[in-house]
């Protein structure tokens, strides 16, 4: 009887929706499009994926969101359970089995810890059989604009102090569950991967209306179909901030040496090259809160010559801003004696930039205001990273919790 019943009341799956096969724009061939812009397209290394498709048995494609180096994403309807989904397609060994392995063990944390729901998870994971190999899937909730996104839309380039603190409080919650729960480093915590969620589901029906009644622009190569990203309209309300991509996170209770981090956001233990865990993520976050409210890097590691990138320029940045480091701190590292004799004087090429300082490099504050944003900074700016709060500890710091008013 029980059997019986489920079945009556079983809801039918979604009907699939007929994309128009005429009515788009065809991008000339002498137009590099989309992915096709990539070295690695030429490699044939990306899968191909068509909007209408039905992919394992469930998921409707219904437009592309956009492309990178290892994956095409796209939104979905899942037509078992009625709702929206976005498919990150990866390139041939674009997901390592190390990133699928995490987001597994993300989902064993606490479901009650607050943090949690900061956090982009992992709804399925399955693998696409395409000539050439398996392409592996991951799905997720869709999300709108990335925090990118948000400060190219703002004429400024940077956030309010409210905005500001609302999505770092948020922020620190997602870290401090994956570092207390999860025992999970991020690695990769930029304006791109701080994403806002979307409540709004006229936005993502919207979507669809427009594909349907405005088919995206395409091009034909090589008998497969290249698509032009769509972006979603503007939200009524925006929803909560959530830390996403785990592409690059690595375990937190397992020796880490190797380099990690966006350039301009490493700290110094992976610079110096010592064993480097969760307060990696504390000095990367403040790195890129300057970014966010100053509408600038706080540090660029440029070469003065000719703007490559070096280690050097970026620990001499550093010394600037914070001082000499510990000589304990450098006998930990085995890059250390590059840039430091043993009494921990500097001795590459590059200068020490002169009058470079927090407090000079802030432009946006006066007063108590400014004292108490670089008494924030200097909590998770700080040489040894035994010396910087963790996530908790920041998210009880004074700055966070005051009014701009």
């Amino acid at each position: 009887m029980l059997k019986f019943a489920q079945t009556l009341f079983r809801r039918q799956p979604w009907a699939q929706l007929r994309f128009p096969s005429t009515g788009f724009n065809i991008v000339g061939n002498t137009i590099l499009f989309e992915e096709e812009q990539l070295d690695e397209y030429k490699r044939g290394i990306y899968c191909p994926v068509n909007i209408g498709d039905v992919v394992a048995s469930k998921y409707q494609v219904v437009g592309k969101l956009g492309f990178g180096v290892t994956s095409t994403v796209w939104l979905a309807r899942d037509l078992q359970f009625h709702a929206y989904a976005t498919l990150k397609v990866f390139t041939r060994d674009g997901m390592a089995d190390n990133e699928h392995e995490i987001y597994r063990t993300f989902s064993q944390g606490s479901a009650s810890h607050p943090g949690r729901g900061h956090v982009r998870t992992a709804l399925d994971i399955f693998t696409i059989p395409r000539q050439g190999g398996y392409h592996r899937c991951l799905v997720q909730k869709p999300m709108w604009d990335s925090f990118k996104d948000l400060l190219n839309r703002n004429p400024t380039h940077r956030f309010t102090d409210d905005l500001l603190k609302a999505g770092v409080s948020q922020v620190l919650l997602a870290l401090d569950y994956l570092h207390s729960e999860c025992q999970i480093v991020h690695t990769d915590i930029k304006a791109d991967n701080i994403m806002i969620e979307i409540e709004d589901q006229g936005i993502l029906d919207a979507f669809v209306d427009a594909e349907l009644s405005s088919p995206s622009p395409r091009k034909i190569v090589d008998g497969q179909t290249i698509y032009a990203s769509r972006k979603f309209d503007l939200p009524r309300n925006y929803g909560k901030v959530v830390l996403s991509d785990l592409g690059s996170a690595v375990r937190g209770d397992e020796q880490q040496v190797h380099d990690a981090q966006p350039n301009v956001y490493r700290c110094p233990e992976v610079m110096l090259k010592m064993e480097w865990g969760y307060p990696a993520d504390i000095w990367n976050l403040g790195a890129m809160i300057w970014d966010l409210y100053e509408d600038k890097h706080l540090f660029h590691g440029n070469h003065p010559e000719d703007g490559r990138y070096l280690t050097k320029c970026h620990l001499a940045e550093v010394v600037a801003m914070l001082g000499p480091p510990p000589l304990d701190l450098l006998e930990r590292g085995s890059r250390s004696k590059e840039f430091f004799d043993e009494q921990g004087k500097w001795i590459p090429d590059v200068p020490i930039p002169e009058g470079l300082t927090l407090g000079s490099s802030e432009e946006n504050l006066t007063g108590k205001a400014q004292r108490d944003f670089l008494e924030f900074m200097r909590c998770m700016l700080q040489w040894k990273p035994e010396n910087r709060q963790t996530a908790k500890q920041l998210l009880n710091h004074a700055w966070l919790k005051s009014s701009s008013s």
